[in-house]
């Protein structure tokens, strides 16, 4: 399926090209609310070898529920090893909704679901980078130098009214022996940004972060970073958020 082949190009030319990835969150009064992780890969589009299998002779604009799609795969599921079962297990509550305009130069992701709790979506950054996992199971190939194993978790929480998003480095050799491999492109990720976009249900009383810029209401958050320093010192990218009462 062609989809699931442009899908898995991702992991390999996000490290070559400059990306744009938007998180963004909207919060109920309950805790619970919506997450999407968005990739503008426009850039990325006109990288993509012309005679290779990936290709694109035509506009897409489809979506995939992964919790349809680990069903209908289940005896294919079954045969993989323990680790790539996790990995898949972590797409389950989300979709993804993909339109590729080759003519208009459009190459656009966005991963989404509903959360009762934000803490049920952890790492969702890492599931969006291992979604081309599902391409062996429906039909596609696994690309070359595709996910490997994850160096770093995000982790959120909404409590008391404060909102918290901070990453962990799982392992630190692993961590380094990532950065070093970023090196060779980082004259193309230095153009790449990162930007956090929140939606609280009542007005923001402070934050540490001192750059974010907030809508009229003073309900949503927005706050721009770097994609290559984000991925360099990714424990430096800690957000608190304490909201009126």
């Amino acid at each position: 399926m062609r989809f699931f082949k442009i899908l898995a190009v991702i992991s390999i030319t996000v490290a070559v090209a400059a990306c744009n990835f938007t998180e963004e969150i909207y919060f109920n009064e309950d805790g619970s609310g919506k997450m999407s992780i968005a990739f503008d890969g426009g850039e990325m589009l006109q990288m993509l070898p012309k005679t290779d299998s990936t290709a694109l002779d035509k506009a897409i604009d489809s979506t995939i529920v992964f919790r349809d799609l680990l069903r209908e795969k289940k005896d294919s599921i079954a045969q993989l090893s323990p680790e790539e079962k996790a990995k898949l297990k972590r797409l389950e509550p989300f979709s993804l909704h993909m339109v590729v305009d080759p003519e208009g130069g459009v190459m656009n992701f966005n991963m989404f679901t509903d959360f009762k709790k934000v803490s049920n979506v952890n790492d969702a950054f890492n599931a969006f980078q291992n979604a081309s996992s599902v391409g062996p199971i429906a039909g596609g190939k696994r690309m070359p130098g595709g996910a490997t194993e994850e160096t770093t978790i995000v982790n959120y929480s909404f409590k008391k009214n404060t909102f918290k998003r901070e990453t962990v480095i799982l392992n630190q050799e692993l961590f380094e022996q990532s950065i070093d491999s970023l090196a060779s492109a980082e004259m193309f990720l230095s153009g790449s940004t990162y930007t956090f976009k929140y939606h609280f249900p009542r007005r923001v009383k402070s934050t540490n972060i001192e750059e974010a810029t907030f809508s009229m209401d003073g309900k949503t958050m927005i706050y721009e970073v770097n994609f290559l320093a984000m991925m360099k010192d990714p424990e430096s990218m800690m957000i608190e958020v304490e909201l009126e009462k």
